[in-house]
């Protein structure tokens, strides 16, 4: 007997051996049940899904005697041994008619078809017309088709099956039920596929399977006819190797190697693996496009890890790689794959252009994290207990002093390796001490021995004190000093020009009263700290929307009111000096000297504990995804640098509804001087005249405070 091919052999021979399309079986199953049968079916979708074989089962159903030759023989299960269903799996049952309309065109053919429509079926019950690609018929054979098939006789059944529906007239369209048939997705031939190997005793690799499911695109007969010819190539086997040198594909795995280098910043080992990618003499713009295409899988698994595409069997390894990734670096890499797509026809060759696009990924990868963070699965946005949500970039921020942004490098130099954690900020231990150079003490050691946040803040909202102390504040037009972390503990002030006077601010309002803790000694800044609060506060007049636009002391936070005790965290007395609050931090955030990533996250963490040794705060749930370890030490030194040494810990979770965040703070200060700027313009005389006369309307929204507009 010759040999049958596994798409013919594995055909199915009744609705419960049909592979997927559930949604057409449970219709003409239940019509089937239920005697509810139409006369004209019409099955749609791509080749090799299945539409043949339905309408041949569905001819099966209408046709089999098993129980009986009248109507009530009609069943949903036919039994496959009578002589109507061994005629119809053979081929050569008279009443099913199939017809080819692929090379039967002509309304000659449709006509000639038509003639026997009237006449009773010979073996079976219906007499069914199996019209296969009917979307090759003429208009003149769908003109001659129509009347017959819109009113046939009750003996007659039209099964009409076609890769293109859009090509059928809507006439016809109207006159049948359209049962639209599904693309395979590769897990159900797969599985499908391991299933008829293992039944025919031959020994497969799951991978290779895969790859077969891949290539088969949909079509579960392109599947197995695959699987016939990788069963020939590998000699009785189906071997993943085999299979990819007989497809011609990329292997899947290196495309994976690439994207494990990129998540590890390893520029050498990515040109390692395209090397060796070059050896195989692959497609290099079909490589970047399955890069791009794992790339949006991984943007999805950190999305809905439940909707990941397991089309490559490799759900895991997608899932595992998509932790090592940051939301940001994934979308960044995706759009530049995108571009770089594009740009392949204006490279020198296509593995230069491939090369170029990895190496852009990382060039413009953010560089204030030093190593890939490890990202929760799914993301989803937390609640801030109350607080208002800010946007989780620093896009939107302004210009810090140092000017760090989300694309430059970062001021501070990075720690030798990686992997070791940032040393503690602490005070100098004697031994050092005794090993540094002696110095002059400097002119302000006299006065305080160790700047403090108090001191900060009260230089910051009461010039007059710095005016009358002896520090060099920088010079107009002087460029900013490069700060470095060793500089923070520095006590030898930097030599500059002739210090200019301090002007005094001009306040808008009446001077806040003095804050709610007891005063103590005024204490000056040292100069460099000194200096880069005044750089800090120049360059923080540039934009309106500025984290630390605080002129004036607010009454509510830095006074003292009956609700202040309720407000500040509750810490525990530490015996080495005085706790930082939140009302302290607030006053002094900005005498730290943050900027750019570093400043955006401590704007939005409040004081949760501080017991003299270890300083805990509590960060906005939004901003998690940019908390880093090299913006705690920096926070940290900042810290240490007025004086407040702590062991630093950044702790998310959710903010208390009754405390502010600097960048909250802000926000209410800017948002109240709008709101009186406003008003004073309604107030305005002028502003009433011109709106009386000509009609004017005014525009809140272009309005700005005095402050602000004087630094616009």
């Amino acid at each position: 007997m010759s040999y049958q091919v596994l798409a013919r052999k594995w055909r199915p021979r009744t609705f419960h051996e049909l592979v997927g399309q559930e949604h057409v079986q449970r219709a003409l199953v239940n019509a089937l049940d239920q005697g509810r049968l139409h006369h004209a079916y019409l099955f749609t979708g791509t080749r090799g899904v299945g539409k043949t074989t339905l309408a041949r089962i569905l001819a099966k159903c209408l046709n089999c005697t098993a129980k009986g030759y009248g109507d009530e023989g009609i069943t949903s299960t036919p039994c496959g041994q009578c002589d109507s269903c061994r005629a119809i799996d053979e081929g050569r049952f008279v009443d099913l008619i199939e017809v080819d309309a692929a090379s039967r065109t002509k309304v000659e053919d449709t006509r000639e078809l038509l003639d026997n429509v009237q006449y009773a079926p010979t073996q079976g019950r219906y007499k069914v017309y199996l019209i296969d690609e009917v979307h090759m018929l003429s208009t003149s054979s769908f003109n001659a088709l129509l009347k017959t098939l819109e009113e046939p006789p009750p003996h007659v059944k039209f099964l009409l099956a076609t890769t293109d529906p859009q090509k059928l007239p809507a006439t016809v369209l109207s006159r049948c039920l359209q049962f639209t048939l599904k693309n395979m997705p590769p897990e159900r031939i797969v599985t499908h596929l391991a299933k008829v190997l293992e039944a025919e005793g031959i020994g497969f690799e799951e991978s290779a399977l895969w790859l077969l499911g891949r290539a088969a695109d949909g079509s579960m007969r392109d599947a197995m006819s695959l699987t016939d010819q990788a069963i020939a190539f590998g000699q009785g086997q189906v071997r993943h190797a085999d299979v990819a040198a007989m497809l011609g594909t990329l292997d899947h795995r290196h495309v994976l190697a690439l994207v494990e280098a990129l998540a590890d910043v390893d520029a050498p080992r990515l040109l390692a693996e395209i090397a060796q990618l070059a050896e195989q003499g692959p497609d290099f713009a079909a490589v970047l496009d399955d890069l791009s295409a794992v790339l949006h899988r991984l943007a999805v698994a950190q999305m809905v890890p439940a909707a990941v595409d397991n089309g490559h069997g490799d759900r895991d390894t997608v899932l595992a790689l998509a932790a090592r990734f940051t939301a940001e670096d994934v979308q960044l890499y995706y759009q530049i794959g995108i571009q770089g797509r594009g740009d392949m026809a204006h490279a020198p060759d296509l593995r230069t252009a491939l090369e170029m696009t990895l190496l852009r990924m990382l060039a413009f990868r953010p560089q204030g994290v030093p190593q890939p963070a490890k990202t929760p699965l799914p993301l989803r946005g937390a609640d801030s207990g109350g607080s208002s949500a800010a946007p989780a970039s620093g896009a939107d921020e302004p210009a810090s002093p140092e000017g760090e942004s989300a694309g430059a490098t970062p001021r501070h130099p990075e720690p030798e390796s990686a992997s070791e954690p940032a040393p503690a900020i602490s005070a100098p231990s004697p031994a050092a001490e005794a090993v540094r150079p002696p110095e002059p003490p400097p002119p302000w050691e006299e006065a305080a021995p160790e700047p403090s946040l108090d001191s900060a803040a009260q230089a910051t909202a009461e010039p007059e004190f710095t005016a009358e102390a002896t520090v060099a504040p920088r010079p107009e037009h002087e460029p900013e000093p490069e700060p470095l972390p060793e500089s923070r503990f520095s006590s030898e002030p930097e030599p500059g020009p002739e210090p200019e006077p301090v002007p005094e601010p001009e306040f808008a309002h009446a001077p806040a009263p003095e804050p709610a803790f007891e005063p103590r000694a005024v204490t000056v800044l040292p100069q460099e700290y000194a200096g880069r609060a005044a750089a800090q506060t120049e360059a923080t007049q540039t934009e309106e929307s500025d984290l630390a636009v605080l002129d004036e002391p607010e009454p509510a936070v830095g006074a003292a009111s009956a609700d202040a005790p309720e407000r500040r965290p509750a810490v525990e007395q530490a015996a080495d000096g005085e706790l930082l609050s939140h009302d302290r931090w607030l006053l002094g955030f900005d005498a730290l000297g943050l900027g750019g990533l570093t400043r955006n996250l401590a704007a939005h963490c409040v004081v949760e504990a501080d017991d003299g040794r270890r300083l805990t705060l509590r960060l906005d749930p939004s901003q998690e995804a940019m908390n880093a370890e090299i913006h705690e030490r920096r926070v940290q030194e900042a810290l240490a640098g007025i004086g407040i040494v702590r062991q630093l810990a950044i702790v998310p979770g959710p903010l208390p509804t009754d405390i502010e965040t600097p960048r909250q703070r802000a926000d209410r200060i800017a948002a109240e001087r709008h709101a009186e700027a406003v008003a004073a313009l309604h107030r305005d005389p002028h502003v009433r005249q011109l709106q009386e006369t000509f009609g004017a309307r005014l525009i809140e929204s272009s309005v700005k405070p005095a402050e602000a507009a004087s630094r616009a």
